[in-house]
Order: C-alpha cells, then structure tokens, then sequence
C-alpha cells in the first residue's frame, strides 16, 4: 500500500524529520542517501524555501573571472561564482571574461524594469467586457491604492488591458524593489480584484492569471514590455585581443553573426545569440535565484557592428531578467556567501546584480561564438567536458 511522505505538523524542519524521510526513501526504494545528508545547513532555515526536507543536492561550485563591470550599479573586477555539472562551461566564461577585461570591461544598463501578474475579468460578452475595461481606467487610483497596500516596497505603476471576446485580460505592471516580486505581485493583485468585485456595478468575475503574466515562461510581450528587468551588456571587442585569445578576426565574427540571425529566425528562437541560458542557470543556482526563471530570463537579443577601425561592437539586451536579492532563497547560507562574493546582498543590491548577470551572458557569448568560428568548440568538451566515470 502507497504510504505518504513522512510530516510532523508541529515542527516539520528539524534534522530528526529529514533523517526520517531519509529512512523512509531507504525503506521503499532501497537507496542510502548518504551524500544528500551531508551538509551544514540548519533545518529550522528552510520554511517557505522548501517542505518534506530531506537533505541537499551538491552542486559543485567554480569561479570565473575577473569580470570587469562598468555600469551604474556594479563598477569594478568582480570573482563569479557558477554552479553547474556542465564541464567547460566554468572556462569558457573564464576566457570570455579575459577578453572583455582585455578590451576594458563590459558596460552594463539597467533599462527599466517590471513584474507582472494578469488576471482575467469574464463577462457575458465583449460590450460589457469594453465597458469594464474603462471602468478600471477611471478607477485607477483606487485599484493602486488597494494593490499597494498588501506590500512597502511594490508600486503598481500601470495596467495593460486586452480583449478576447467576453474577456477583459488586465496586466498590472509593478515596480518590486530588490525582490523578484512574483509572491508579492500576485498578493497584491489580488487585493486589487477583490476590491474591483467589491466595487463595479454588477460585480465582476475573475481568475487571478488568465495567463498573460506568462510566469517561468518565454513570450513576446515580454520581449516587447519587459518583465524583470530589461538589461543590456556592451562591449568593444577589439580585433588585437580576440586574434590573440580566441584565434578569430572580427570580420570572421561579423560574418558569422549574419548566418547565425538567419537560423535564429529561421527556429523563432526567443534569442539569437548562443547560451545565455548557461551562465545565468549556473549563477543562478549559486545565489539561491528561483531556477526556473531562466525560461523567461535567457531571452535575449544580440546586436552588433563592425566598425571603421575593424574592432568590433557587440551588446546583448535581456528583455526579461528576473532576479532578487533579498528574500527567497537568497537568505540560505551558501547562497549568501556567493551573493556576499559579489557584494550583492541584501537591500539596494539587485540592480547592480542584474547588471553582473549581464556581463556574464556576454562574457559566454564571445567565448562560445569565437570557439565555433576557430573550431575547438567539440574539441573543448572532448577535453574538458566528459565525465564518463
């Protein structure tokens, strides 16, 4: 007979309930987790970061750098901190971080930044549903004022509406301070609905996502209105260094850039550079980031010239990068001490951590891009790259 998981309703994050849980994965699948017991983590850390704790996953930790930043939040060389299984992906950041230090460091900027949550309002049919879209227009303070006041630092800055038929599909646009800001959005956006079917004549029935927020999910309003925040890495890459370092002209780069955009549009890919989903999962995992905003977070769009001198430009714009560094898990101990190693703890840091998880994405882009064109990009992971034991 199927048992559950073992819980203790009075206190489930203690190390006597995960050894529980331990003994009963051994009791039904006959597996010791002797390796996901070890680790220095205290239980009683763990509520509203995971339930039915049992242990850790050991992700191995390297460190690439120096990353030279010039933007307006992170200034300086910075060590970083990348947590992944995959070999060679710690040395090719490393290599494309030694260029752009060769090159003077990438310029980073914090373009604007938002997250959503989008209900979806149903009536009997569209006359009603245009109708209620205007009252919400007129009604707007009111709205905002019953968002905000579930939240100190969330802002509702605007509401995006669209119509299908009978439906009234609102986007509410929040600023969310260092948070990511999907708990608190979604908190706040409901205090808001509750107050607009308090409120309009008649009613109003909803559902709190028609969605539309696309939440851990690629879509092409967020390439367009932003969701997180909108971030771009640029560099001047010059023809000297990226001869020297990664065996390629600027002109071979250029070239390539050409037949790469077209396969891009060719697959509808929601970024035509190479990998930014690499480096940000790996720095990611290491600051206690939520994994899974990676699928909105890779988004990107590589933009580049070649220039008179023959040096070449080269930017990289995350329409959608969502990060925080304050709560979620980047409270827990090791992911703190990586986010400490960036000094981007806490309170006022989240933009100048954005702006780093910039400059990695496109230290990987030249490393990638440049290990095709030369042709060591299967040599590389042949090398590096294959644990077999």
């Amino acid at each position: 007979m199927s048992e559950p998981v073992p819980r203790d309703p009075a206190n489930d994050y203690t190390a006597a309930m995960a050894e529980r849980r331990r003994d009963f994965v051994r009791e039904h699948t006959g597996v010791d987790l002797a390796h996901v017991a070890r680790h220095s983590l205290d239980p009683a850390l763990l509520p509203g970061n995971v339930e039915n704790f049992l242990g850790v996953a050991q992700v191995p930790i390297g460190l690439a750098g120096p990353l030279r930043i010039v933007g307006e939040h992170a200034h300086g060389d910075f060590y970083v901190p990348m947590a992944t299984t995959e070999g060679t992906l710690v040395a090719s950041y490393n290599r494309g971080m030694r260029l752009l230090l060769e090159c003077g460091g990438v310029k980073t900027t914090v373009v604007e930044q938002y997250m959503q949550r989008s209900p979806v309002f149903i009536f009997d049919d569209a006359l009603a549903a245009r109708d209620f879209g205007h009252w919400v227009q007129e009604h707007l303070q009111s709205i905002r004022a019953a968002a905000e006041a579930t939240t100190h630092v969330g802002h509702l800055v605007n509401i995006y509406q669209y119509a299908v038929g009978p439906l009234r599909h609102l986007r509410f646009n929040y600023t969310t301070g260092d948070a990511a800001g999907q708990n608190m959005t979604g908190k706040a956006t409901l205090a808001a609905c509750e107050w607009i079917a308090a409120h309009h004549p008649g009613g109003a029935r909803f559902l709190l996502s028609g969605n539309m927020d696309t939440d851990k999910k690629h879509s092409q309003l967020n390439m367009l209105v932003t969701r997180g925040k909108r971030v771009v890495a640029e560099a001047v890459i010059r023809k000297e260094p990226l001869k020297r370092l990664m065996g390629v002209d600027t002109a071979e780069l250029f070239a390539m850039r050409q037949v790469s955009n077209s396969g891009a549009f060719l697959a509808g890919s929601s970024n035509n550079g190479s990998h930014a989903a690499n480096g940000l999962t790996a720095l990611f995992i290491a600051t206690g980031q939520d994994v899974a905003n990676v699928a909105e977070s890779h988004a990107g769009v590589v933009y580049t010239q070649l220039l008179d001198n023959g040096d070449y430009y080269w930017s990289i714009t995350l329409p959608s990068l969502i990060v925080g560094t304050y709560g979620g898990g980047t409270a827990l101990p090791t992911q703190r001490e990586c986010l400490e190693m960036l000094g981007c703890h806490g309170s006022g840091k989240a933009d100048k951590f954005a702006e780093i998880c910039a400059g990695v994405v496109l230290a990987g882009e030249t490393s990638l891009s440049a290990a095709v064109i030369h042709g060591d990009w299967v040599s590389s992971h042949d090398q590096y790259g294959r644990n077999r034991k």
